[in-house]
């Protein structure tokens, strides 16, 4: 029996996948089953009224999981699927449990592009509700070994794709209400959406619990993470090694500071976004206390790394 059989018949029998995506790698279970749904939030330790995404496979139609699909997602769709953009819609209740989007009549809707992903959706021929494959609230994992560490046997198969190339979750866009509206910032850029909307969008980003990853403390690692200005770097690792502190920074271009461990720099935005949960990951291996990190520059991917280190910041 080949992994994707494997990860098929324990999704069918109720039980959880781990599989890549794009963005971070998801915990899967049958969007369609209550009970594999709650083992989900269970061992997630999830609250039960968040929602969770529902991916669905490249060939699949709007229409059979949402209802009422607005053109403009038919067009958003066109422009960015296979890829990192989540469509909130209204929810098909004869095809979603209502365990799936916390009782909610709307649903999260995506496609992932990730060769994987996209062959064990074909394979399963439905809809796997997938948030990130770690504990709630915690960082969220980009290779198949950071979902090992986090959840272990919890898991029934785990799908090794290697790591993900874009590291951020996706941008999640709310077309229910009478004006679409980004609840989160992710990995395709608003300034993408909105030149094929056509105009600026609203952003609705704020502790929305309507949206997965947007409550003000999310994605943290175990050491404290302090978000400064580019000009307050060594001020703010002074004062932390003056209080005894092991300290991290993480920054593009990184400048070395004596006594401080300097995480590998990523060279630019998009590979700050890839190796973002990795290099907080290894602060926590290397017993940091604080990582001292300057976000990238605002627009395109930087505001989705910005956005992740403020919520970590908040942990």
């Amino acid at each position: 029996m080949s992994e994707i059989e494997r990860a098929v018949a324990a999704l069918r029998r109720g039980g959880l996948v781990a599989f890549p995506t794009e963005t971070v790698y998801g915990l899967g279970a049958d969007a369609s089953d209550p009970g594999a749904l709650h083992h989900l939030y269970a061992v997630k330790r999830r609250p039960l009224d968040h929602p969770v995404i529902v991916h669905v496979g490249a060939r699949a139609d709007l229409g059979d999981y949402a209802l009422a699909v607005p053109e403009l997602a038919g067009r958003l769709a066109a422009a960015f699927w296979p890829g990192p953009l989540t469509l909130v819609l209204r929810r098909r209740p004869d095809r979603i449990a209502p365990a799936a989007t916390g009782g909610r009549a709307t649903v999260g809707l995506r496609v992932p592009a990730h060769p994987l992903a996209l062959a064990l959706l074909d394979a399963f021929d439905g809809a796997i509700a997938a948030p990130s494959a770690n504990r709630f609230g915690k960082v969220s994992p980009t290779t198949a070994d950071h979902v090992r560490a986090d959840l272990g046997s919890d898991v029934d198969v785990v799908l090794d794709g290697g790591p993900c190339r874009v590291g951020v979750e996706s941008t999640i866009v709310d077309l229910t209400g009478a004006e679409p509206a980004v609840l989160r910032v992710g990995g395709v850029p608003a300034e993408r959406l909105e030149a094929v909307v056509g105009r600026p969008l609203e952003h609705r980003t704020a502790g929305e619990v309507a949206a997965p990853g947007t409550l003000a403390s999310h994605y943290a690692p175990r050491a404290r993470v302090e978000v400064v200005a580019r000009g307050d770097v060594e001020a703010s690792i002074a004062a932390h090694r003056a209080a005894g502190h092991r300290v991290a920074l993480l920054a593009l271009g990184a400048p070395v500071v004596d006594g401080t461990l300097v995480l590998e720099s990523p060279r630019d935005v998009e590979e700050y976004a890839r190796v973002l949960y990795a290099r907080l990951r290894q602060a926590d291996e290397e017993g940091v206390d604080v990582v001292v990190a300057v976000p990238p520059p605002d627009g395109g991917l930087g505001r989705a790394v910005a956005d992740r280190l403020r919520r970590a910041a908040a942990g």
